[in-house]
């Protein structure tokens, strides 16, 4: 094995491989002024962007777990490999050939260093298999199968469809011929060691390259062809593998991400030719798992491309078949809801057709139409779980609100647990009240875990229902910055702030501590109505008395303004107006869901009406930009 690569060779690399276009690659990067850029973080799960990169230095950092280091230190932590893996990843990429100190030649890329040599032999696989589909004969099956579902060969070319020949040793023999050790050929899931030494692990079948974000090919998806095919599974999957872990990928990936961090949308489907027909349709935001259904990993992998900070600020779409099936996926992505900001809906097309035969008997359009027909996620599971019931007969609604409750309890984040148990009465037309009871009621049967509902015993035996328990964020997470904002000037400079401050009410403040601590300030007269030096903290502080919320206001007291100088009446009245906007923001928002769901023919002047309040809601925000903007926040 050769020595360490040389100095000047990995300079070279860290050179030429700019560090935002790695890390692009892998994360969407928002400008962030100052020259930086900023992103969600992709080592740890976070809600807000704390991840920057710094082209000009060469450099990242996150400030929420403290990651940070060049370009090669990124390629290190993010792929989980060692430093001269790092090193020869970034010169494949970049053309770099390297060498070795004690050699001067060439690097031999020893047995550690596999991701570069396992890239390349599935590049060469995947240029194998697409001349084997438009040049053998035995293909014709595999080009038959892609015309009777509307993908000519352009399109498969595009995606760079292939077809894997029935013979067993072909593409063995074919890597072998490009130098790569059968050590490699079995590390890359590309072949198999069985009795008789390696042969193909795909066979007869029509192969998808899967690539990362990065556009690398990391492993295949094989569909079934013909009849007399030992394996019957009508679609294999690369095994797991150095650089292929299918729980961390997602089809179809490499060609959406741009499109996904420019529109803040994701649809996700569930087949490669779904995926197909969605992106030919002009549905370029589709994406699909790789023989496994949507897990924490996926949603993790869709978070840093939509930069998924803000729960107004992108949408997911998963799309189901119509039957028994689709119900229990849709179910299960309900259940991982929470690990979005983004709103998530679902897109079911009414005859039970996925997007590729969608597409193949109705056209580009009614694919795009699907899309467009979303609706909310949480709508959908409760409309399944509610059509299984007569709610016209009284006792059946019983059955139905038992079931339906046991939904709601099962929402992760507790703070909806109340607007859906309020939506449910509705459906059910039953009174509020009776239906949090019950709600509450089946939270008690829950096991007691680490973020579900809990029922208080009392010492008389009976039970107090308790609401469902709310896990606090800090009020200094991003996602609450304007409102701490806003309450550090009023609680360090009140006289700022004046009576523009009394504007304000519950609703501009999402965190509940915040909003509790501007409610105890109004309590006792305002801001404009403070009395000098820490007087003024002394009084917001007994006025709020036991409330946690009482636990941050020295830390607003003493929290230094994000400003680099004295604060100024134009500066303060400009936080307030982007508090506002804010506010403003979510009731447009919401506005919208409302108007997607009303029928524009039926429901005519109701429509009209909130078509109205969001054009002057639209104006009014405006407004507040403008006033936010004047005071340069």
């Amino acid at each position: 094995m050769a020595g360490r690569i040389k100095e000047e060779d990995i300079a070279l690399v860290r050179e030429r491989a700019r560090i935002d276009d790695v890390v692009g690659s892998y994360v969407t990067l928002k400008n962030a002024g100052g020259g930086n850029l900023k992103g969600l973080c992709p080592f740890h799960d976070e809600k807000s962007p704390s991840f920057n990169v710094t082209p000009s230095r060469g450099f990242f950092y996150c400030f929420g777990c403290q990651e940070g280091g060049d370009v090669i230190d990124f390629i290190q932590k993010v792929d989980q490999i060692t430093f001269s893996e790092a090193v020869e990843t970034l010169a494949s990429k970049v053309g770099i050939q390297l060498r070795y100190e004690d050699s001067g030649a060439p690097v031999q890329r020893g047995p550690g260093n596999q991701r570069p040599r396992l890239v390349e032999a599935h590049k060469v696989a995947a240029e194998f298999y697409v001349d084997n589909l438009f040049g053998a004969a035995e293909a014709s099956i595999g080009r038959q199968f892609l015309d009777k579902r509307g993908f000519d060969k352009d399109a498969a070319v595009h995606f760079g469809v292939g077809f894997s020949p029935r013979g067993g040793e072909a593409l063995t023999s074919h890597l072998r011929g490009r130098g790569f050790t059968n050590a490699e050929l079995v590390a890359s899931g590309l072949c198999a060691d069985g009795q008789r030494g390696l042969y193909d692990r795909f066979r007869g079948r029509l192969m998808w390259p899967i690539r990362d974000a990065s556009s690398d090919v990391i492993g295949f998806g094989a569909r079934r062809l013909f009849d007399d095919d030992r394996i019957e599974a009508k679609y294999l999957n690369t095994p797991e593998t150095p650089i292929y872990k299918k729980s961390k990928v997602l089809y179809g990936v490499d060609l959406a991400r741009r499109e996904i961090a420019k529109g803040r949308q994701a649809v996700v489907v569930e087949g490669y030719t779904d995926v197909m027909a969605c992106h030919l349709a002009g549905v370029q935001t589709a994406v699909a798992t790789c023989g496994t259904s949507f897990g924490d990993d996926h949603a993790r992998v869709l978070r840093q491309l939509l930069l998924d900070h803000d729960q107004f600020r992108g949408e997911v779409i998963f799309t189901f078949d119509g039957d028994a099936a689709g119900q229990r996926a849709a179910v299960k992505a309900f259940e991982g809801d929470q690990a979005f900001a983004a709103q998530t809906y679902v897109a079911v097309e009414p005859d039970g057709l996925d997007p590729c035969d969608l597409r193949l008997q109705k056209g580009d359009a009614a694919v795009r139409e699907l899309i467009g027909r979303r609706v909310p996620l949480y709508r959908f599971v409760l409309g399944n779980v509610l059509s299984k019931y007569d709610l016209d007969r009284a006792d059946t609604r019983i059955d139905a609100l038992r079931d339906a409750a046991r939904l709601v309890i099962s929402i992760r984040d507790r703070s909806k647990v109340d607007a859906f148990t309020r939506e449910l009465a509705g459906h059910l037309g039953m009174d509020e009240d009776q239906v949090r009871s019950e709600v509450y009621k089946a939270a008690s049967r829950q096991p007691s875990t680490s973020g579900q509902v809990h029922v208080k015993q009392q010492t008389v035996g009976t039970v107090e229902p308790a609401r469902p328990r709310v896990d606090i964020p800090s009020p200094r997470d991003q996602r609450f910055v304007i409102e701490w904002d806003v309450l550090k000037v009023a609680m360090q400079h009140p006289a700022l702030v004046g009576v523009a401050f009394d504007e304000l009410d519950d609703h501009d403040f999402t965190h509940p501590w915040l909003g509790a601590i501007r409610a105890a300030m109004a309590k006792i007269g305002g801001p404009s109505a403070a009395p000098p030096g820490e007087a003024w903290v002394v009084a917001v502080r007994d006025a709020i008395g036991n409330d946690p919320a009482a636990a941050v206001v020295g830390a607003l007291a003493v929290d230094p303004l994000r400003l680099g100088r004295e604060p100024d009446e134009p500066y303060a009245l400009a936080l307030l107006a982007r508090l506002q906007e804010l506010t403003c923001a979510r009731r447009i928002q919401d506005l919208k869901s409302k108007l997607q769901r009303t029928n524009p023919i039926e429901r005519a002047d109701e429509y009209n009406r909130m078509f109205g309040e969001l054009i002057a809601l639209e104006a009014y925000k405006s407004e507040l930009r403008n006033r936010a903007i004047s005071g340069a926040i």
